[in-house]
């Protein structure tokens, strides 16, 4: 499977994402773990708002109980356990693990102010990745065919490589919401569950899997300073308020 390291034509260039105004997006991070119906409410209630010109662009980090959820193209069969609660993501794509110790990302952009180009959201969203796994030494690289963010591993046999991190972003008025999934070091004995994503010939890894123990604030402040060079500037705020909005 050849390698996609670079974006592809027309989205060279970050400046097709950073707002022409430099407004700052608000940077959230949840404490505790959130469940996903209350995350999912909050992220809708905010992505409408935007929509509407009642409130500024976010970027909420947090973690969520252990659940699997289901996309828009889950085919029931690869559900392969009842062991965790299964929602509903109203996203794209299809079965994928949430837990402790996988950094989830939500992103609630407004594209009417960044290029209205989707291809070129998910390939600045893969390459934000990308750049935070370089900054811990892990190559991360893309795939042709399969959004997300993957690892060679030579050390599992030729021509095998692991999953790293999932992306699944839908959007509605031009304001994105859903986004990342990054893991940092879950119980990935957990992914025996399901289907990850429709994959059956390859892994799923996470920084711990590859040797790289780092806290999940560590991670949260380089995931912060890639952000803000493909994507513009942020600002702190406080996430309770996004979830008491929804």
């Amino acid at each position: 499977m050849k390698a996609l390291t670079t974006p592809p034509e027309g989205c060279e260039s970050t400046s097709k994402l950073i707002r022409a105004d430099h407004k700052p997006v608000e940077w959230l991070i949840s404490s505790e773990p959130v469940p996903y119906p209350a995350a999912l409410a909050a992220m809708q209630a905010r992505a409408m708002a935007i929509a509407a010109g009642e409130a500024g662009e976010a970027v909420w980090l947090l973690e969520h109980p252990a659940l699997y959820t289901a996309g828009t193209s889950a085919v029931p069969g690869d559900l392969l356990s009842d062991r965790l609660p299964v929602y509903d993501a109203g996203r794209g794509g299809q079965y994928t693990y949430h837990g402790p110790g996988q950094r989830v990302a939500y992103i609630m952009l407004d594209l009417r102010e960044r290029g209205r180009d989707i291809r070129c959201l998910v390939q600045g969203l893969e390459g934000w990745v990308i750049d935070t796994l370089a900054a811990h030494n892990i190559a991360g690289e893309r795939r042709t065919g399969r959004i997300g963010v993957w690892v060679d591993r030579p050390d599992k046999g030729a021509g095998k490589e692991d999953k790293i991190a999932a992306i699944g972003v839908r959007v509605s008025k031009w304001v994105t919401f859903h986004g990342i999934s990054l893991n940092v070091d879950p119980d990935l004995s957990h992914y025996d569950g399901i289907v990850p994503c429709g994959i059956t010939d390859q892994g799923v890894t996470s920084f711990e899997d590859l040797g790289q123990l780092v806290s999940m604030p560590e991670v949260d402040s380089v995931l912060r300073r890639c952000f803000e060079q493909r994507f513009g500037p942020t600002m702190s705020s406080a996430a309770e308020g996004l979830v008491s909005a929804s």
